[in-house]
């Protein structure tokens, strides 16, 4: 919700696609920069805690943002500021969460409860945004700050409710040989290196229509915040028919073929996105989108961690965040800038592009692994 708010927000005070696209990149960079330390933490200490301890700070951090804005003296460099913030946050909330639900299961419910997780996780990344954009478009941005500050109680609540056996594993004592142990496994791991450099690809690929969003709902098809929540809505219903469809899943063997055809399916209709004339038409086509993408999101999160031992599990899911959301700020200050020079359609189809050939890549190794 608040990502879609703060390119809302900064988007309505500077009309530039550049520094919406430099939100974006604030916002997720420390990802980048910090995950493999976030990972690092993760597996050194209670994940538990670390996870009360982020939660508790995005909260603040949102309350913040929300109080600048409902007093009218939000700025472009205090949401800049802020998103940093909250990116470094992030960096050490996710491969914690992430990790910790493996805690939270036993080995028979372990698969389901994996695929749940990552289902949810990847359905609120995309129908979060669609409630915010109906929420900027009838109350404000700030509005929607707070209401996401709030929300943050619950997740609190619930989390010091929890009560999880203290983990007695022993660790390397050279915090620098432990974060590269890490770093090695995942890359000589054939299966969860392609997996990790297609979502890579893809989340470069796909940070042009997020990032470019508002501009197609305004500038293109003239339909303010109400049409960037419809579209961003449209998105939603279709992530939200992809978890109830992984949520059942119980079989770690078709995965592969899921991510394959979710990537595919994404870039071509990122494709057809970019070259839609019509607002309606757009709206038909982000369901195809938020389905292909929470699908090949939470498919590949699946299968990564059903194919992790628990000792690299906190390393291996910083990598994960890193691909999925740190490089991110690559993505959207390239759609900025590339949206400045060459039109936001353009951007979009490039992207759609660069999407379904990582799915093709993904699909040639994978077949010569099996050769």
């Amino acid at each position: 919700m608040q990502n879609v708010a703060q390119s809302w927000l900064v988007y309505r005070l500077s009309h530039s696609e550049l520094l919406v696209g430099t939100a974006w990149f604030c916002s997720q960079i420390p990802v980048l920069a910090l995950g493999s330390i976030g990972g690092l933490v993760s597996d050194r200490f209670p994940r538990h805690r670390i996870v009360i301890l982020t939660q508790a700070l995005s909260m603040l951090q949102a309350f913040a943002l929300g109080l600048l804005t409902l007093a009218g003296h939000v700025q472009v460099w205090h949401v800049l500021a802020l998103a940093t913030v909250l990116g470094t946050i992030n960096a050490f909330d996710m491969p914690a969460r992430q990790a910790l639900i493996v805690q939270l299961a036993n080995k028979e419910d372990l698969l389901n409860a994996i695929s749940l997780n990552s289902a949810i996780f990847n359905a609120a990344r995309i129908v979060g945004p669609a409630i915010a954009g109906l929420l900027v478009a009838a109350l404000g941005e700030g509005v929607c700050f707070t209401i996401n500050g709030v929300s943050f109680v619950a997740v609190i609540i619930a989390l010091m409710a929890m009560r999880i056996p203290a983990d007695t594993t022993r660790f390397a004592a050279s915090s620098w040989s432990y974060l590269i142990e890490g770093f090695r496994y995942a890359w000589h791991y054939l299966p969860v290196r392609s997996t990790l450099m297609l979502l890579g690809a893809t989340t470069l690929g796909g940070m042009p229509a997020v990032v470019l969003m508002p501009f197609f709902s305004d500038d293109i098809f003239h339909r303010g915040a109400q049409g960037l929540g419809f579209l961003m809505g449209a998105m939603g219903v279709g992530a939200v028919v992809g978890t109830l469809v992984l949520a059942h899943s119980n079989e770690v063997t078709g995965l592969r073929r899921v991510i394959v055809f979710s990537a595919l399916s994404t870039g071509v209709t990122f494709i057809l996105f970019s070259l839609s004339p019509r607002f309606y038409l757009s709206i038909a086509i982000m369901p195809v989108i938020g389905f292909g993408v929470m699908r090949q999101n939470a498919a590949a999160n699946t299968l990564i961690q059903t194919l992790i031992p628990d000792q690299f599990r906190g390393r291996v899911m910083s990598l994960y965040a890193m691909t999925v959301v740190g490089l991110g700020p690559f993505g959207s200050l390239a759609a900025g800038a590339i949206a400045h020079a060459l039109g936001p359609r353009l951007t979009v189809l490039m992207g759609g592009a660069v999407t379904v050939a990582a799915a093709w890549v993904f699909h040639a190794k994978a077949r010569a692994v099996r050769a």
